[in-house]
């Protein structure tokens, strides 16, 4: 299972916790906004300490999960993954905003346009040095968060909203894209980090691939084959580590452990899959997503 709490991240947990339904795993983007600034008035940028005292006082009512810091790459979290938040709007009878799926992670960069950071002005949060992000991104992944914008990149302070989208397609949405909601934040959001390119072979094409071996392959019986050892399954390993989904805290190595079948499901997770079809064991569609190097 993916870490609840995000690595690193300060911990203030506001209690309330209560369980996300089933369904496509999503994201969603937001800035603090907690000022309103102009290119000809810029306003320095709250203090990171003063939003983390809103969210564990008297905004617990509208906390996110995670609030970010991309000046300094700090983050607070306040309820664990697993958990509904509050920064949406969910309105009775409609769409479940806040918890239409396996997860619903929901970030509140602090951010707000024109901010001043050290006599510096910041017009996008894309412009600000975004430290953090490729932690915070490889966590949310983890959960089966996959890198797309079903209903597009944010780009500009506009809003456009599909309820049917918000309900059936995993990935980020913009808190201007989430249903029953007013927002047009967050206007930006970074870009997706980039996945590792293959090494290539000698003949300069990219190494061959280790073929599925078959699900009977990380099983002993009904159970998966702990303690079993080939050279697969540190390749596999390797590449989950890659893919922002291991759980290693030692390896990965060539003996099958817990770690390598947390791993993998949240890989499967990562892959849209749900409930029993993200368990262990390996299905060839994510097999041949995974990439795994042939082993000689």
């Amino acid at each position: 299972m993916p870490d609840l709490w995000m690595p690193g991240a300060e911990k203030h947990d506001i209690g309330s916790h209560a369980a996300t339904d089933a369904g496509p795993a999503k994201a969603i983007a937001h800035i603090t906004w907690d000022k309103n600034a102009t290119a000809a008035k810029p306003v320095d940028l709250v203090p990171f300490a003063n939003l983390k005292a809103y969210f564990t006082g008297g905004g617990k009512g509208v906390a996110p999960h995670v609030l970010w810091d991309p000046f300094h790459g700090t983050f607070a979290q306040f309820l664990p993954a697993n958990s509904r938040s509050f920064s949406v709007e969910d309105h009775t009878g409609g769409t479940r905003t806040n918890r239409a799926g396996s997860v619903v992670l929901q970030v509140e960069a602090l951010f707000f346009p024109y901010c001043r950071v050290d006599g510096k002005v910041y017009a996008h949060l894309t412009d600000t040095p975004l430290k953090g992000w490729d932690s915070l991104h490889a966590w949310i992944k983890s959960w089966g968060v996959p890198d797309t914008w079903p209903m597009g990149v944010p780009n500009g302070f506009t809003s456009h909203r599909d309820e049917h989208t918000w309900e059936t397609r995993a990935g980020w949405y913009g808190h201007g894209q989430v249903p029953e909601n007013t927002h047009t934040d967050p206007g930006t959001w970074p870009a997706f980090p980039a996945p590792p390119k293959a090494a290539a072979g000698s003949s300069g094409s990219a190494p061959a691939l280790q073929p599925f071996p078959g699900a009977a392959f990380f099983m002993s019986g009904s159970k998966p084959a702990i303690g079993k050892s080939s050279a697969i399954f540190t390749a596999m390993g390797k590449r989950l580590v890659v893919e922002g989904c291991g759980h290693y805290k030692v390896g990965p190595g060539p003996k099958l452990g817990q770690a390598d079948v947390d791993s993998y499901q949240a890989f499967q997770r990562k892959c849209g899959f749900t409930g029993s079809a993200a368990k262990w064991p390996p299905g060839k569609t994510t097999w041949d997503r995974l990439q795994v190097p042939k082993v000689v």
